[in-house]
Formats: C-alpha cells, sequence, structure tokens
C-alpha cells in the first residue's frame, strides 16, 4: 500500500534554507597547524579522502542530520531524472494514486550545469508528452539540411549521407539543452514534483540489509583546510523506497554502486569523450536557420577519435552552436581537446562562418561512447540507474537525450507497478526493480544501441576513425546492426595514454581573440562560480602522485585535458622543482580529469551545492 504523500515540513523547508545559506557570512579562523608533508605538499583536504573522525578540529561538532521520507528519491535533473519524476506523477495522476517523488540537482538553477550539442531526437518527448508543441516547448529549429565532411589541412571532402544512416537528422530538432531541461523542470514541478536545486546529493545511504536507503546531500560551511566553520551544516538525508540515480555521465555515487553491487561484472568498461561547445553570434548573412553540420578529420589524426559539430539555431537571432568532441582513449599525453578545438576553428571551410560574429557562451562535458558492450547492471536493491549515468548514448547519432528519457519513463513505470502491488513482499527494506531492465530490453532504446554497437569499437583498427566509416557504409547501412559478431573496445581510457617519451610534443598556434581564443576567457564565459573557502572536490587519494607519476611519466597530462585551467604544475616555493595546483573554483564539472588521469588518482566529488557553471542554454 502506498502511504499518503506528505508536503514538506517546515522543519525540512527550514533545513533545506539552512544549507542553502551557510558557509555565506561568517567564518572561522584558520586552524594554526595546517597539515603538511616534509617532503610532499599537503593538496587534499576533503573528508573523504581524511576522514572527520581522526581530526580534532571536528570534537564537539554535531553530526546529527535531519531526515525526510519519500516513496521514490531522483538523482539529478538532467534529461532522463526529469522525465522518470515526470512519467511517476503522470501514472499517479492516472490511477488516483499518491506517490512521494523529491528529485535533488546540484545545480542552482535546473539546466545550469546541462551541456550537449545538441541536434534532438523527440521520440521519446512525444511519448511523454503528446502535446509538447502546445505546452511550449522551446523546440524552435526543424533541422532542415545535414552536411557532413571529411576535413584534411586545407579542405574538406564532402561525404553523402544516405538514407537510413544514424547521421541522417530528418524530423529532428537544434535545441538549446539548458533550455530543453528547463521547461522540463517546469512541467515535473506542475505535476507535484518537489524539485530541490542547489542540492547535490553526497552520499549513498543504506539499510542494514546492503539495501539502498537514500541519500544525503551535501554538508556545507567547511573551511577550505578542511575545518568546520561557525556555519557549518550537516546535509539532509532523503529516504525513499527505490533511489533513482540520474547523475549524468560518469556520476560520483554511481561509481560507489558499481563496486558495491559489482554491476560492471558482465560487461565492457565504459568509454569516454570530451565535448567542448561555444555559442556565437554570426553575421546574418552566413546564418543558415536549420542546417547541421559535422565533420571528422583535420586537426586530429586517423587514430584519435573525434570530430566537430556546427548547428544553426532559429532563435530569433543569428546564433550557432560549435563543437568539438575527442575520445578520451587518445594516447598521446601532449594532446590538448581544448587547442585542438580552437585550431579547427581557423580551417578555411569554418572561419569565414565566424569572422565577424562574438562568441558568447563557453563550456565542456563528458560525454559516454562504450555504447551497447558497456552497459552495466542496471538494478540492484533500493536503486536504479537511468540516463547518461550507465551510459545510453547512441555514438554514430550523437544522440542520447532520447534513449535517457525513455530509460527514466520505463524506470518509472517499473517502479509505480512495485510501488502500487499491494501483494509484493519484498526480500528487502529498500525495493528492487529488475522488470525495468526487463523492459528496457525489449524496447527500441535495446534494438537501437544493439543495431550500431560495433561502429565505435570499429575505430580501432589499422585505418582508425576512416576504417569505421568504412565499416559503416558496409555493415550496418547494409545488415543493419544484425553481423553476428560485438566487437570489443580496448580498454579504459586511463589505461590508453603513452608515456611522454614515445611521444611528439605538439605545437599548438596562439589564440588571437578573433576566432581562437585562451583558457582563462573561455572559462569566464562558463559562468563557473564556487565558494572559494571549502575543501577542493578535486580530490587526490595520494597527494605524492601527480609529481611523482603523471609528471614524470606523462609530461602532466591533467595540465592539458582538462578544459577549464583546473589543473597546474608551478614551481615549488624552495625552487627546486613542481607541485600540483588545484583550481577548484574553475571546474566545469566535466568529470574528465576522473575518467582519463591516468594514476586513476582524482576522485571527483561534489562540491557545496549550487557551484559550478551556470551555462544558460547550453
Amino acid at each position: 500500500m502506498l502511504l499518503p504523500a506528505c508536503k514538506v515540513s517546515r522543519q525540512a523547508h527550514r533545513c533545506l534554507y539552512a544549507l542553502r545559506s551557510a558557509g555565506k557570512d561568517c567564518h572561522l579562523p584558520l586552524c594554526a597547524a595546517r597539515w603538511a608533508s616534509s617532503t610532499v605538499p599537503r593538496i587534499t583536504t576533503h573528508y573523504t579522502i581524511h576522514p572527520r573522525d581522526k581530526d580534532n578540529r571536528w570534537e564537539g561538532i554535531s553530526m546529527e542530520r535531519f531526515a525526510e521520507e519519500a516513496d521514490v528519491v531522483v538523482v539529478g535533473a538532467g534529461p532522463a531524472g526529469l522525465a522518470a519524476a515526470i512519467r511517476l506523477k503522470q501514472l499517479a495522476s492516472e490511477h488516483g494514486k499518491e506517490v512521494r517523488v523529491c528529485l535533488v540537482e546540484k545545480a542552482s538553477q535546473i539546466g545550469a550545469h546541462t551541456l550537449s550539442g545538441a541536434c534532438l531526437e523527440p521520440r521519446a518527448l512525444n511519448e511523454l508528452f503528446p502535446d509538447w508543441k502546445e505546452r511550449g516547448a522551446p523546440l524552435h529549429t526543424s533541422v532542415t539540411e545535414d552536411k557532413f565532411g571529411i576535413l584534411t589541412k586545407n579542405s574538406r571532402i564532402p561525404v553523402p549521407i544516405l538514407p537510413g544512416l544514424p547521421m541522417t537528422n530528418h524530423g529532428n530538432y537544434i535545441v538549446r539543452l539548458g533550455h530543453f531541461v528547463s521547461w522540463l523542470g517546469e512541467q515535473a514541478e506542475a505535476l507535484g514534483v518537489e524539485v530541490y536545486p542547489g542540492y547535490a546529493a553526497a552520499e549513498v545511504l543504506f539499510h542494514e540489509d546492503g539495501s539502498v536507503k537514500g541519500i544525503a546531500t551535501n554538508d556545507v560551511g567547511i573551511q577550505k583546510d578542511g575545518a568546520p566553520k561557525a556555519t557549518f551544516e550537516r546535509g539532509l538525508e532523503l529516504h525513499a523506497k527505490i533511489t533513482v540515480f540520474a547523475e549524468g555521465c560518469h556520476g560520483h555515487l554511481a561509481k560507489q554502486l558499481y563496486n558495491k553491487y559489482n554491476l560492471r561484472q558482465n560487461c565492457q568498461p565504459q568509454t569516454y569523450g570530451i565535448g567542448l561547445k561555444e555559442l556565437w553570434l554570426i553575421d546574418e548573412k552566413k546564418w543558415k536557420a536549420g542546417r547541421v553540420e559535422h565533420t571528422v578529420g583535420w586537426p586530429l589524426d586517423r587514430h584519435t577519435y573525434g570530430g566537430s559539430f556546427l548547428y544553426h539555431l532559429d532563435e530569433g537571432e543569428p546564433l550557432v552552436a560549435l563543437g568539438f568532441v575527442v575520445g578520451l582513449d587518445y594516447q598521446n599525453p601532449y594532446l590538448n581537446p581544448f587547442k585542438e578545438f580552437q585550431r579547427w576553428k581557423h580551417h578555411p571551410t569554418v572561419q569565414p562562418t565566424l569572422e565577424g560574429g562574438k562568441r558568447i557562451a563557453y563550456g565542456a562535458r563528458a560525454l559516454n561512447e562504450g555504447g551497447f558492450q558497456s552497459i552495466p547492471k542496471l538494478t540492484f536493491p533500493g536503486g536504479l540507474l537511468i540516463g547518461c549515468s550507465p551510459g545510453f548514448m547512441n555514438v554514430p547519432k550523437i544522440k542520447g537525450t532520447h534513449t535517457a528519457m525513455k530509460s527514466g519513463m520505463l524506470a518509472s513505470e517499473a517502479i509505480f507497478n512495485q510501488l502500487t502491488n499491494e501483494n509484493l513482499q519484498s526480500k528487502t527494506l529498500g525495493l528492487d526493480v529488475p522488470e525495468y531492465e526487463d523492459n528496457l530490453k525489449k524496447s527500441w532504446v535495446w534494438k537501437e544501441l544493439y543495431a550500431v554497437r560495433n561502429i565505435r569499437p570499429s575505430c580501432h583498427g589499422p585505418l582508425g576513425v576512416y576504417g569505421g566509416m568504412i565499416y559503416t557504409g558496409i555493415f550496418y547501412w547494409i545488415l543493419r546492426g544484425m553481423e553476428p559478431w560485438t566487437l570489443k573496445h580496448p580498454g579504459t581510457d586511463a589505461k590508453r595514454l603513452k608515456p611522454a617519451k614515445d611521444c611528439t610534443p605538439i605545437e599548438y598556434p596562439k589564440p588571437d581573440g578573433k576566432i581562437s581564443f585562451d583558457l582563462l576567457s573561455s572559462v569566464a564565459l562558463s559562468g563557473t562560480n564556487h565558494e572559494h573557502d571549502q575543501p577542493a572536490h578535486l580530490t587526490l587519494k595520494d597527494d605524492s602522485v601527480p609529481v611523482n607519476h603523471n609528471l614524470a611519466l606523462y609530461d602532466g597530462p591533467e595540465q592539458r585535458f582538462c578544459p577549464a585551467g583546473v589543473y597546474e604544475y608551478v614551481p615549488v616555493e624552495t625552487g627546486d622543482g613542481l607541485r600540483l595546483q588545484i583550481n577548484a573554483q574553475n571546474c566545469v564539472h566535466c568529470k574528465t580529469c576522473d575518467i582519463k588521469d591516468p594514476s586513476q588518482n582524482i576522485n571527483w566529488v561534489v562540491p557545496e551545492g549550487g557551484g559550478g557553471p551556470a551555462y544558460n542554454g547550453m
């Protein structure tokens, strides 16, 4: 039987308000003795690495947390999480049931951390809201033209897009995904979903029987050196019958769940790409509303997976979204994805579109590229994974929003059936919903991902990316994914880097300030901001590893693969070497460092809720 849904108590509101306001005004002085090693400068101060129970500065500090009960808690307000929450409330309304759904989101506003190309396939949206046009969904630009080409250094070789190939975009829409997500948030709230932006899910809670109990939001009011401020407040616990994890690509809670429940036992490692994006206002004479352009090739070599996009939006002004994706399985530690992107914009077929224009936004985000082979087990007692967290992106299409939304909808349908099953006998306190995974495997999502499963790994042959294009043209276009084999990925992205001594440094041209730009001025356009006086959320398991391993063997690749200038190697004060400096306030939450670090020493955890980029329709 369902318990009656209740409104958030006044006590909970006071707790949430305190969490939001804590740490903004009253600061304690720094502790006199900052931990340090005689040989390695102390970098990490976060409690996940240095437990508070071993730190006498925390003696006497109350660690009690207020708890709220819900039927379902959703972690992450992206397309998948919002679609799941909406579908649950739709079903509850249709059947006259009360279901309390709480959704937490680390961004200060719904959509503020969302970044994608994005060319949206509306299939899942049509199922969720058949009347989305009447509801005012911000899908203003239908695709009118598809272009694809291979770039050489000075020219472009056009490639025809045959009907049925993944790159065909007839019927799709060019969107600003952050605006679309914000609209989904409005629909969710109108249906009664309790949406809490600015509260990051920092911890998974468990019942004594090992099933998931819910989540706890982040603590606030902690000094940079890890000591409590006078304004310290514990996070809020949200307990639920089932918790839906929709954190997006490489979620930090999902990583813990993979290990606890061995969810990746029967799948291949996930692989990733880093996507960098800019928005430009251009000369109206060069603007072709509805045009979609993609390229592969220059400036990357054939063994480095990646490519570009250039989308012409129809939003009342001559706006284009352009970006560059680099597969994070690249091998040369000197490669710099941000600088490859800036160099690409100077290509003779790209630069003319941007000349005379103005760049107005910048951002970056990792994306899943493992596909079908890398999907983990999706359910476990008390919880399940949806969206880009487990990885439902269709890589050849460069689309994952429609599959992410559908996974959330299927999850909610399975959850609702269990919540309303009066004869349900659960073996654990947290509900297990294996029907979700069963139903997903019967859906169009599974069929779509299975059909394209071999395209991305086919790029690892002698011909590289061009071998993947040949494979697509022969096997996918003719057999539609029915070939009786499944290719494998070569391993994790972190293990793909070669030592610096075996690679050639890459010389990048200096930015001209008109078409190409430096990194810090780019990050400034992302609106990124974090409370400075808090422990860095880019934590190191061992502070000595960056210099002794990454710098020594790979020439410090983190200072190049980070698209926000978070990691710098700077001279030590004594002048006899280098040390790693982490500029955590620059972090755009892309997760690339956690993925690509060759020593797997970096662990990305959530900062205080509300911190991070402030994208406007990225």
